[in-house]
């Protein structure tokens, strides 16, 4: 696992600050006094393993967070990463599996925690169509995917607003979490151009960002969600996310029931 040791210290208090938590209200948080919390934060104490974890908790913090905490503090990490293809994993995979084929004739796919897609259902091939070879290569990153100039980005209608919702997304995504990979694809993006899209659907104005994508079907209107597993305990399963679109309007249901 690759994790950016830093004092324990400094972390909790980069997390405290993310999470608009003060030093009293993360120590009412755990149950313990703000003294020896402010001692922790400074090296002056050092926690022990179990409250480690309990910050961490209280901080809701992803599970590969958790483990740089447990470093930070001088202990093992606790969480393991496993590739989603792993034995061990199986069962989860066949979760996804069975969730993305049964968002069909809608396309849904699952994208790890740098944007790569690991799965998708069989509605997502046919709207890539047209899309340089290259953008298609594994591993396939649906952010570069969306926003390059041979992607998606020349037919998606209102790509102005897309472009401005993702980079958003993900601008959010590497503040949080300081990745370095995460960084540079932000910077990679934010260098493509942009352009001006049409304003959001109606029915969604101020609510929600539609996609809406030219196709040889006629126009798709998708509203997008996203899913996670609930308690995972491998740090794979925890960066795990799958990308589900629903048809916006009966227009685009219909077209895409053919």
């Amino acid at each position: 696992m690759q994790l950016q040791v830093r004092p324990l210290g400094e972390q909790i208090k980069q997390w405290r600050h993310l999470r608009r938590l003060s030093q009293m209200e993360l120590a009412l948080e755990a149950e313990i006094s703000t003294r020896h919390l402010s001692f922790i934060e400074t090296g002056r104490s050092r926690p022990s393993r179990e409250m480690v974890l309990l910050l961490a908790d209280r901080l809701s913090l992803p599970l590969r967070e958790r483990n740089a905490m447990l470093l930070g503090a001088g202990f093992a990490p606790l969480y393991s990463e496993r590739r989603l293809d792993a034995p061990e994993l199986g069962a989860a995979r066949r979760a996804v599996d069975l969730v993305l084929k049964g968002h069909e004739p809608y396309p849904a796919l699952a994208v790890d925690r740098h944007w790569n897609m690991v799965a998708a259902n069989a509605a997502v091939a046919p709207l890539l169509v047209g899309v340089a070879a290259g953008l298609l290569e594994p591993p396939v990153n649906v952010l570069r995917l969306s926003l390059h100039p041979e992607g998606l980005a020349r037919r998606i209608l209102n790509l102005g607003e897309w472009r401005a919702h993702l980079l958003d997304r993900l601008r959010r995504q590497a503040w949080m979490t300081s990745d370095p990979a995460l960084e540079a694809l932000l910077a990679e993006l934010w260098a493509y151009p942009s352009a001006e899209g049409a304003g959001a659907a109606e029915d969604f104005a101020d609510v929600i960002v539609p996609l809406r994508l030219a196709s040889p079907l006629g126009e798709l209107r998708f509203l997008s969600t996203t899913t996670v597993f609930g308690t995972p305990l491998d740090v794979t399963l925890d960066e795990l996310a799958i990308e589900a679109f629903f048809p916006a309007d009966a227009e685009t249901a219909e077209r895409l029931r053919v």
